[in-house]
């Protein structure tokens, strides 16, 4: 397995993840499916960023899509992880994770912030971000919806 930018040929494999993952409303796969476009339509930006791990076939078995944030020095934002509900437990996500803080730490980075919602089916995302040393820097009630909070994950880099 490696991790590699994303390439033309990986966009249907990851509409199909985002729609196999049944807590990602049709709302937040148009959003997720929008960064990709952008990527794919200019490699000029510098917005946004995806790369895949891809198994021995170069098939895609999760991406992660994150990029600088706007009007700060050294802060990054992660937009994006998902992984195949097939290799889930696999360790895929660990180390998209470990990708992303190697590539920011080489950008002279110095903070990765990632915004999650409270409700059960992210969880195993909350759990990922805990392990990997980010903390809970807020969390706005209701947010999304009654019941339903944003958390903002922040992991200082140095």
């Amino acid at each position: 397995m490696e991790i590699r930018s994303l390439v033309p040929k990986d966009r249907m494999k990851l509409h199909s993840m985002l729609i196999h993952i049944h807590h990602f409303t049709s709302e937040e796969i148009d959003v997720a499916m929008e960064l990709i476009d952008i990527v794919l339509k200019n490699r000029n930006q510098k917005d946004y960023q995806v790369h895949c791990m891809v198994d021995d076939q170069d098939e895609p078995l999760g991406y992660i899509c994150y990029g600088p944030t706007p009007m700060t020095e050294g802060t990054f934002d992660l937009y994006w992880i998902v992984v195949d509900l097939r290799f889930e437990g696999h360790g895929i996500g660990s180390r998209l994770m470990d990708f992303l803080e190697e590539t920011v730490r080489k950008r002279r980075g110095r903070m990765i912030l990632v915004d999650t919602s409270s409700i059960s089916p992210y969880k195993r995302a909350q759990n990922l971000y805990l392990q990997k040393g980010f903390q809970e820097a807020a969390r706005v009630l209701d947010y999304y919806c009654p019941g339903n909070d944003r958390i903002t994950f922040c992991k200082r880099l140095f």
